[in-house]
């Protein structure tokens, strides 16, 4: 596989995000946004290697476990995600936590042939644009109309008319 990795947020991204101030903490909460998978699958076919990067706070805040956080993952086990990589920790008190690197470098240690300047960072959050900025990622936002879905993203990406 190349060099290159397509690092996803998680909710707002893959999922449906939770209410303001809420957690997707079961997987029964957790709900795939419209092409999410299609996506996940079209970008990993074009040779992108799928790299999960999310911040799950809410285990910090005990809402819910590290074992909660692995079951609402182990909803998208039928994608072709070579990893998920999760920073549990509170706001600002560790590097995972995007904007930090900590998460992609976690990723790239795991798949040391991942070169971040051949990868694109694609979320829903100002962070995680700053983050893939850090790393020298080519950054898509994602979201709600105007901006695009990880779909539209996925397919411009594929047919190289991602800017």
């Amino acid at each position: 596989m190349s060099g290159r990795a397509a690092f996803l947020d998680r909710d707002g991204t893959i999922n449906e995000k939770a209410p303001e101030g809420g957690y997707v903490t079961t997987p029964e909460r957790f709900r795939f946004l419209d092409g999410a998978e299609d996506a996940v699958r079209m970008l990993a076919g074009d040779g992108w290697r799928v790299v999960v990067v999310t911040n799950q706070r809410g285990v910090a805040l005990g809402r819910m476990t590290l074992d909660d956080v692995d079951r609402v993952n182990a909803r998208m086990a039928h994608l072709p995600i070579a990893g998920v990589f999760v920073c549990p920790h509170e706001r600002d008190s560790c590097d995972c936590r995007k904007p930090g690197t900590g998460l992609f470098e976690q990723a790239r240690a795991a798949f040391p042939e991942i070169e971040f300047g051949r990868s694109v960072v694609i979320g829903d959050a100002e962070s995680d644009m700053l983050a893939g900025r850090a790393i020298g990622a080519r950054t898509f936002r994602v979201g709600p109309p105007p901006l695009p879905t990880l779909l539209d993203v996925a397919r411009s990406i594929v047919s190289g008319s991602a800017a």
